[in-house]
């Protein structure tokens, strides 16, 4: 029998993309994986098999403690893995639970809560603050670590047990699969938005350029994919939204497979970000896909994106704030097609050679082999 490995998450949506197809896959091909997630109820875009477990999903800490945690018990603990890897730090101390019955633990590190714990909306209550500061010490003492960017080593230094940096990168494959076919820029110009939409990733300042490009081009548009962290009221209160509603399309979070043909014959991706939080420090998963499909960038001016955008001159690195400069960028895109495609162009050479999953998982595949687990022999 191949060893057993138990990602799980109490938070994550049940097609969640670095989960479901990178992180599964590459891990099912040597040993038994089984994937528990919220209201998990598709199967990997995979050929190898992964056994999914659903959990219920609640938005509140408090009631997933109270009402999600012991389905994760009731579900997993009879399985006996040899490794669990966990993606939130509310599952340390269940983790501490099935170490102590055998398995060896992994725990992701996906944001920095140090910096971000301000900018969260609820589930930040000091208590909940204490306890993930008092944990999250103890999992560095006794867990291996991943953590999905170089800048989180910062914070967590001095690990004890192996650990890796291992980005959210793109499966080229995965998004060539889905991506749909090649068509030509459509009229009217559309563009693409994946991702939390929110005021800290800049929704205000996006609406107020396109408020701006209405002007001259009325009728483009915008796909909008992702879940909405505002209140209606906030949106309907800022400058211009009511002239670019009709242009906007809003889709909420949704599986990446159906998400990503409504970016071909886009004029760019954006992905704008605030200064705020961890941000600056991290990189949008989104920038990468968008150049993984071809296209132009329109991005935040942070040095870490600016090492990648304008080193591979393949977008526009703007100030989050600076509506006029995203309207002039956005048009100048429109209006320039063929350097457009040009950007979009190096943007995916750039993926193909140094931003994509394969270099990755070699590094996640490289952690668990130092974890000492009986090696699968011969036939299941």
């Amino acid at each position: 029998m191949r060893p057993a490995i138990l990602l799980l998450s109490t938070v994550h949506p049940p097609t969640d993309p670095r989960i479901v197809y990178k992180i599964a896959p590459a891990l099912a091909r040597t040993y038994q994986v089984y994937c528990a997630l919220p209201h998990a109820t598709v199967s990997p875009a995979s050929e190898v098999p992964v056994t999914l477990i659903r959990l219920p999903a609640f938005s509140r800490l408090l009631f997933r403690l109270l009402l999600c945690h012991p389905v994760v018990l009731w579900k997993c603990l009879h399985l006996r893995p040899q490794v669990v890897h966990i993606f939130v730090p509310e599952l340390i101390p269940m983790a501490f639970l099935f170490r102590w019955l055998g398995a060896e633990v992994i725990y992701e590190v996906q944001e920095n809560l140090y910096k971000k714990f301000s900018l969260k909306r609820y589930n930040n209550e000091p208590l909940f603050q204490q306890l993930f500061r008092w944990f999250d010490h103890l999992a560095r003492r006794y867990f291996r670590c991943v953590l999905t960017e170089h800048a989180y080593l910062d914070e967590y230094r001095h690990l004890r047990y192996p650990s890796t940096v291992v980005h959210n990168y793109v499966s080229l494959p995965f998004i060539d699969k889905f991506k749909g076919k090649t068509t030509p820029v459509s009229a009217p110009a559309t563009f693409y938005y994946s991702g939390v939409i929110s005021m800290e990733r800049a929704f205000d300042t996006l609406v107020a350029a396109l408020a701006r490009l209405k002007g001259v081009y009325p009728e483009f548009k915008v796909h909008l994919f992702g879940p909405i962290q505002f209140d209606w009221q906030e949106a309907e209160a800022l400058p211009g939204f009511a002239a670019v509603r009709s242009n906007l399309t809003f889709y909420g979070y949704t599986d990446l497979r159906v998400a990503l043909p409504y970016a071909q014959g886009a004029v760019a991706g954006i992905a704008l970000l605030k200064p705020v939080g961890d941000y600056p420090d991290s990189y949008t998963t989104k920038l990468f896909e968008y150049m993984a499909l071809g296209l132009p960038v329109i991005t935040s001016d942070f040095p870490l994106y600016r090492d990648v955008v304008e080193r591979h001159r393949c977008g526009f690195c703007l100030a989050p704030h600076d509506a006029g400069a995203v309207a002039q960028a956005l048009q100048w895109l429109i209006e320039h097609p063929d350097e457009a495609a040009a950007m979009g162009q190096r943007g995916r050479q750039a993926v193909e050679n140094e931003y994509n999953w394969r270099s990755e998982e070699a590094l996640l595949l490289n952690l668990y082999g130092t974890i000492n687990v009986p090696k699968p022999s011969g036939r299941d």
